[in-house]
């Protein structure tokens, strides 16, 4: 996407080691034309995430060390803001529950606060398809729909919280006028994710690359699209720059609907040479915090509505991933 909006602007990003704040701050640092991007890096571990941007120029990028949940609503010139920081593994949501929804509302509040001390031109909160529970259908899901969460679900701490910040940020839109918009991503992969990553569309990658069967503990029935990290990206800054503020928006490239068994088998005919089975062998997973099964079609019209496109399907993004993965594997 054209990064001229951003041009001698200063961004703070959180959760900037992560896979899609860390992707963020290289984009903005790598933009060549006009004038630098200056980046603001909120990390938890300044060692780790120097090692992470050290093949980047970092002339124009500093480190705010702090946990989220601590954050100071300093003034520091930050033009806009980008919220990252998240719990993502699923076992997470059932084993800390009450850590997920601390980290999220407090962490996301300090955030709001910080754009507003420094009067931010944009603010972007990366939400989760998952605000909208568990559909039954394979209609097309807009950012109007309904949810049917159970709140009672212990599971629920990670999309209830997410729902939560969410009318935190419609909030202090309201109340104090800080422009921020919402992005709900669906389950995003490429460049990036870790070896050891436990999310199943990594477990699948290193499958092929161990030359070992994909072994599906459910029938694998669930249905979502999927999101290449640099549309994710182009997504991000693309609401930053143009999103209506106050709302939210879809991102998912929904050409890539399709069930976890049907992806399995892409990845084994694809990529998997041979060696690579799918095999289901059901066990209990209800204490390893999987959602339910569902049929999350994301409508990403909205988001088109602002020039976005998703550019990257679903095998090239594997391959995309599996290569990384195959030479950091460590």
């Amino acid at each position: 996407m054209d990064l001229k909006v951003f041009e001698g602007k200063k961004i703070f990003v959180t959760g900037a080691s992560g896979l899609i704040g860390h992707a963020l701050v290289k984009t903005l640092l790598l933009a060549r034309d006009g004038a630098p991007i200056e980046v603001v890096a909120a990390v938890r571990n300044e060692q780790k995430a120097r090692a992470a941007f050290s093949d980047v120029p970092d002339a124009h990028l500093s480190y705010h060390v702090c946990d989220v949940r601590d954050l100071q609503p300093v003034a520091m010139g930050v033009d806009y803001v980008i919220h990252c920081a998240s719990a993502t593994a699923s076992k997470t949501f059932v084993e800390k529950p009450v850590d997920v929804i601390e980290s999220a509302v407090r962490g996301t509040k300090n955030v709001l606060e910080l754009a507003r001390a420094n009067n931010a031109q944009g603010v972007v909160y990366l939400s989760t398809m998952e605000v909208y529970g568990a559909p039954t259908t394979d209609e097309k899901i807009t950012e109007s729909a309904p949810t049917n969460i159970n709140p009672t679900d212990v599971r629920a701490s990670y999309p209830e919280s997410k729902r939560l910040c969410e009318c935190l940020c419609a909030a202090y839109c309201a109340q104090y006028g800080v422009p921020v918009n919402t992005v709900r991503l669906t389950q995003t992969f490429g460049e990036g994710v870790a070896y050891d990553d436990g999310r199943v569309f990594a477990e699948f990658a290193r499958c092929v690359i161990e030359g070992r069967d994909v072994i599906l503990k459910t029938k694998g029935e669930t249905r979502r699209n999927y999101l290449y990290i640099a549309d994710a990206v182009s997504a991000i800054l693309t609401v930053l720059a143009h999103g209506k503020r106050g709302e939210a928006y879809n991102a998912a490239n929904e050409e890539t609907y399709c069930s976890i068994y049907e992806m399995a088998r892409l990845v084994s005919d694809k990529f998997g040479g041979g060696k690579t089975a799918v095999r289901i062998c059901e066990q209990d997973v209800s204490k390893l915090g999987y959602a339910p099964t569902l049929k999350m079609n994301l409508c990403a019209d909205k988001l088109k509505g602002l020039g976005w496109r998703a550019e990257t399907d679903l095998e090239t993004a594997y391959a995309a991933l599996i290569e990384y993965m195959r030479a950091h594997r460590g």
